[in-house]
């Protein structure tokens, strides 16, 4: 499985912004995966935003979850949008996949930078 991140950028506060990650050699529907997009702010640690299943359920972390919305499409494409981005949302955006007996792929990171 590989995934391709994009939709990166330079926005200024309060603005909206998608990422898009495209799956490929592999469908993002199916039940043996689990579609995850972290991101990891400027000198810090990586944070777990959300997930998608293979069935469509979709799980946020508590923090992110008014503003930030995880979906997919059936072009194998899951996306990030977020709403009233802050400064403290800038950092390199991921996406991963976690399978069983330890599958884990990531994506190469987009950069997302929020500044006036």
């Amino acid at each position: 499985v590989q995934l391709q991140a994009s939709g990166s950028g330079l926005v200024k506060p309060s603005q909206t912004l998608s990422l898009t990650c495209t799956v490929s050699g592999g469908s993002i529907t199916t039940n043996i995966y689990y579609w995850s997009c972290i991101r990891q702010p400027p000198g810090m640690g990586l944070e777990w935003m959300g997930a998608i299943s293979g069935s469509g359920s979709v799980y946020y972390n508590p923090p992110h979850k008014s503003r930030f919305s995880i979906s997919r499409s059936v072009r194998n494409t899951m996306y990030l949008n977020m709403n009233d981005l802050t400064p403290e949302d800038s950092g390199v955006y991921y996406c991963r996949a976690q399978g069983p007996s330890g599958i884990d792929y990531w994506g190469q990171g987009t950069q997302v930078t929020v500044s006036s």
